[in-house]
């Protein structure tokens, strides 16, 4: 799961725009962005963030600049990892070569309450969006067992979309997206959210999940032509 695999990966899979969303760090997305832009495909900076409550948010940024600075905060949270559970990342150039180590504990969660993670997100001109809120672990549903209402998301991610949108969700206006939310390559492409936008960017894709401007968004549950 290095940059270089991923967007080639996500290349043969004809995926126009990806987000690179590590657990609570951003430190391969410039690399990432940068093979991005020389393949012409979309590279967004992301995060998936644990709350206080281990509920899981994506984050999604316009810029580096604000990916790294929400990085800066989440990294104020967390103690450096015990070396014999190998939970550090590799931090990685753009040939792959191994550049050194995050040490921090990235899969633990930070201190930050999910309304004031939230409100960090979106105070940098992210977009909010709650993982994979149908899953039974790690999903603001799973955690909490309902959506509080003062909490304001950008989007729902779902596994299956089909299920969510027959299902009793609250906030009914909020929009589905549907990600691979790829542990490994395989898994990228196996679900995607497709827009009726005019280019693979940030600001149609916001845009598309406040529904103006006649951008939309829809959740699919498999990417066409996808076969693995």
């Amino acid at each position: 799961m290095t940059p270089l695999r991923i967007v080639r990966r996500a290349l043969e899979k004809g995926l126009d725009m990806i987000a690179v969303s590590d657990h609570n760090s951003a430190a391969n997305a410039a690399v990432a962005m940068e093979l991005g832009r020389e393949a012409g495909i979309s590279v967004l900076p992301a995060m998936e963030i644990a709350s206080r409550e281990e509920a899981h948010v994506l984050a999604v940024f316009a810029s580096l600049e604000a990916a790294l600075d929400m990085q800066a905060s989440v990294y104020a949270d967390l103690p450096e990892g015990d070396e014999g559970k190998r939970q550090w990342q590799v931090l990685v150039n753009r040939h792959d070569e191994v550049l050194g180590f995050e040490r921090r504990m990235l899969l633990g969660a930070t201190h930050k309450t999910l309304e004031e993670l939230v409100d960090e997100v979106r105070s940098l001109g992210g977009l909010a969006i709650a993982s994979h809120l149908d899953r039974e672990a790690f999903s603001v549903m799973s955690q909490l067992g309902f959506v509080p209402r003062e909490v304001i998301f950008d989007g729902f991610e779902v596994i299956e979309a089909a299920r969510a949108r027959q299902g009793a969700l609250l906030h009914p206006n909020v929009p589905l997206v549907s990600n691979s939310d790829a542990h490994r390559l395989d898994d990228i492409g196996r679900r995607a959210t497709v827009l009726e936008a005019e280019a693979p960017e940030f600001s149609e894709l916001a845009l598309a999940l406040r529904g103006e401007g006649g951008r939309t968004v829809r959740a699919e549950d498999r990417i066409r032509g996808y076969d693995n």
